[in-house]
């Protein structure tokens, strides 16, 4: 019998190995090949180890402090946007007064399925300041050509735009959801407290959805302080560098550059920051009982 127990307790081990094994080949290798790489200076197709020269060239680079404040920009001003917005559409899609639910919640989740760099070139024609339709209807109400794309604080709003259009039906869907989860009984008690919508929306809807928000609101961080598509395919970065962001930056140094140790330092610090803000948004929104 016990000749039989060893094969079957290996068992589990060689159905997960599969996965550990091709987990290990294409994740952590290359993460840990990262940090080995970010101790090495690039020369053309020479490395020389430099210890941690590119993480202190980091703390005197101009362009890696204005990525960074570009992308800390967009994730302060137009993620609590694009979230308000998608709260506000999962109470609309969760209302019994609400016609053709699922109409509106296909339409709004449709943008999430438009592959990043399509919906990133449509925008681009949209916003084109000369000849794009969204100036051209402003046209129409007298509203001069807005400079979309070639303005730093234009620019600006049409990243922002283009990230909103694109995620804000996604985080509504998983509201939505979470409001559909919701006791009805806590609605009721409230009504019978004497409480109104907006008390009811403040005191039940928020509190109950808190677990999703911090879901999305890591998700939002996260994708934000990755965003590369739509500055790259809209603006390129700039003007100005106004649009340039932290994972542009470590694209421009790995792969126009291939300065790989540098490129690779720059992603060790943008993983500190993640985990950092992660760590904060848990702490702020974590279950506190």
């Amino acid at each position: 019998m016990s000749a039989l127990r060893s094969p079957m307790r290996l068992a589990p081990y060689l159905f997960v190995l599969p996965a550990v094994a091709l987990f290990a080949i294409f994740k952590l290798y290359p993460i840990a090949w990262s940090f080995v790489l970010s101790l090495f200076r690039t020369d053309g197709a020479l490395q020389t180890f430099a210890g941690t020269a590119n993480y202190e060239r980091l703390a005197g680079d101009p362009l890696f402090w204005t990525a960074l404040r570009n992308t800390a920009l967009i994730m302060v001003v137009q993620v609590p946007v694009m979230l308000g917005i998608a709260i506000a559409l999962a109470v609309a899609f969760n209302s019994p007064l609400l016609r053709l639910k699922a109409f509106f919640r296909l339409g709004f989740f449709l943008p999430m399925v438009t592959g990043l760099v399509a919906y990133g070139i449509l925008f681009g024609v949209l916003l084109n300041p000369q000849g794009g339709l969204v100036n051209w209807f402003l046209g129409l109400f007298g509203v001069p050509e807005i400079p979309w794309l070639t303005d730093t604080l234009w620019a600006r709003i049409a990243v922002g735009l283009a990230l909103t259009w694109h995620y804000t039906g996604y985080n509504a869907v998983i509201y939505l959801a979470r409001l559909q989860a919701l006791p009805k009984d806590h609605y009721d008690a409230a009504s019978v407290d004497g409480a109104g919508a907006w008390r009811r929306f403040w005191h039940v809807t928020l509190p109950g959805l808190r677990p999703v928000l911090l879901l999305t609101v890591v998700m939002s961080t996260i994708g934000t302080l990755q965003l590369f598509d739509e500055p790259y395919v809209l603006t390129g970065g700039g003007p100005d560098n106004a649009t340039l962001t932290l994972g542009m930056y470590l694209y421009m140094n790995g792969f126009r550059y291939f300065d790989f140790g540098y490129a690779s330092a720059i992603a060790y610090a943008l993983a500190v920051i993640i985990a950092i803000l992660g760590i904060v948004q848990f702490k702020f929104l974590g279950d506190k009982s």
